[in-house]
């Protein structure tokens, strides 16, 4: 379809904001069209990468363009990524610019503007209706929940959006099944992100969607971003330090590395935060009175790691190791910088059993919400996969087991939700539900 439409037409904007990745769709009236390339760097230009980068607080790049410049800039300025996870904290009020702090909806609010922006000047239209998506849950604490959304329409309302409207997300990917149905189904819907797992037990079928349909909603803060956490934690700090052992000059007694280290390697953000915290001389010192010289080359890694703000990178290489596992049994992890070598086989299986206790907690939630469903697991017609986390060959396996293989369909994994946004929004907009929408 063509991307210009006519001015006389109403425009509303799908936005599906998500931790690691954000895409834009927009309907009007009579048509549903495809997702706006936002980001012609990007290997899938309508993925846009959900990152910001300041070089300095006067210029702000973003999408993959940001990942480029913080890597040509050997990590100088400051790189903003998974800030939605941190919408429900009351303890996160934003984060310091230079010496400025700017307000977590802002930062939210940025990057919303610039996809607004971006899609507003490829259709030469001044678009100021949104639905966007939002998580199951962003917290079990209704009112951590209630702040997170408030936080977020008031971001959205920095990007220019006049009219705002949420739609759980997994219920948005139940809206893009909903087109391929042509008779009612029970839907489990299995939507995994980098920052949450949402889960939505669902009715649907070819007729209009009623609130009764949807028969359990729930969500748990435990995805993509933690899980490579927790493998950063058992099998790459290793070559970052983590097990070096050490001896002061003048004692015999011989000291482990303490576990504080691993906790400076758990994110992008901790990795950022260690050459300003106290750890960081500490680590520095020891480098000189570590037992052997592997220990000695690990804590050089550590340091270089440190002072070249590579956490990003480091991360990257995360999660091209946890891709391929997903496809394979075995996956290489590589990450290399001068300076720093570090390259190991990750099986699957010893991967499973590294993060089995995240997945214990997901599947955990899943069970909540079935059993709110009041469904047993044979009453399931389909399970509807998306989010990239749910590709997981360990996720893939349990819900087979539990469902059938014949019921688990695999979505366009970062597409299904804008389409159901979209889906949404164009059925607002033919029922009247929000006369100003598309104005």
């Amino acid at each position: 379809m063509s991307e210009r439409v006519s001015r006389s037409e109403g425009v509303v904007y799908a936005i599906d904001y998500g931790t690691s990745n954000s895409l834009l769709g927009y309907v009007t009236k009579d048509r549903v069209f495809d997702p706006i390339p936002l980001d012609e760097e990007a290997e899938d230009p309508t993925v846009f990468r959900s990152v910001l980068y300041f070089p300095h607080q006067d210029m702000c790049f973003y999408g993959q363009k940001a990942v480029t410049e913080y890597a040509q800039n050997y990590g100088e300025g400051r790189l903003i990524r998974s800030v939605k996870k941190y919408l429900p904290s009351t303890r996160f009020v934003g984060s310091y610019i230079e010496d400025r702090v700017v307000r977590l909806e802002d930062l939210i609010g940025l990057f919303l503007l610039e996809m607004r922006k971006r899609a507003n000047e490829r259709l030469d239209l001044d678009v100021t209706s949104v639905v966007l998506g939002r998580p199951a849950k962003f917290s079990f604490d209704p009112t951590e929940d209630k702040m997170a959304e408030y936080r977020l329409k008031k971001a959205a309302e920095f990007a220019g959006f006049k009219h705002v409207e949420f739609l759980a997300e997994p219920i948005a990917a139940a809206f893009d099944m909903k087109k391929t149905l042509t008779e009612v189904k029970n839907v489990l819907v299995v939507d995994l992100g980098g920052g949450t797992s949402d889960f939505t037990v669902i009715r649907i079928g070819p007729d209009e969607f009623r609130q009764e349909d949807l028969l359990a909603l729930g969500g748990v803060s435990i995805a993509g971003d933690l899980i490579d956490g927790r493998f950063v934690e058992e099998e790459v700090s290793p070559y970052f330090g983590a097990n070096v052992r050490y001896r002061y000059p003048g004692s015999n007694n011989i000291l482990k590395m303490p576990p504080v280290l691993k906790d400076c390697l758990c994110s992008p953000a901790d990795i950022v935060q260690m050459r300003k915290g106290d750890h960081y001389e500490f680590f520095r010192q020891i480098r000189h009175m570590a037992l052997s010289e592997e220990d000695q080359r690990h804590l050089n890694n550590l340091m270089v790691l440190s002072e070249d703000q590579l956490g990003f990178e480091l991360y990257e290489s995360v999660d091209r190791c946890k891709r391929g596992l997903s496809d394979s049994t075995a996956s290489e992890f590589s990450f290399v910088y001068p300076e720093v070598d570090v390259m190991f086989t990750e099986g699957r299986s010893r991967f499973n059993q590294v993060i089995d206790a995240k997945i214990q907690q997901i599947t955990d939630c899943l069970e909540e919400t079935m059993k709110q469903s009041g469904l047993k697991s044979e009453d399931i017609d389909l399970v509807y996969c998306t989010g990239g986390t749910s590709k997981l060959f360990c996720i893939q396996e349990h819900l087979k087991s539990q469902f059938g293989e014949e019921k688990v369909v695999a979505s366009g994994f970062f597409h299904s939700v804008v389409s159901g946004l979209c889906q949404y929004a164009q059925g607002l907009i033919e029922s009247g539900g929000t006369s100003s929408w598309g104005q």
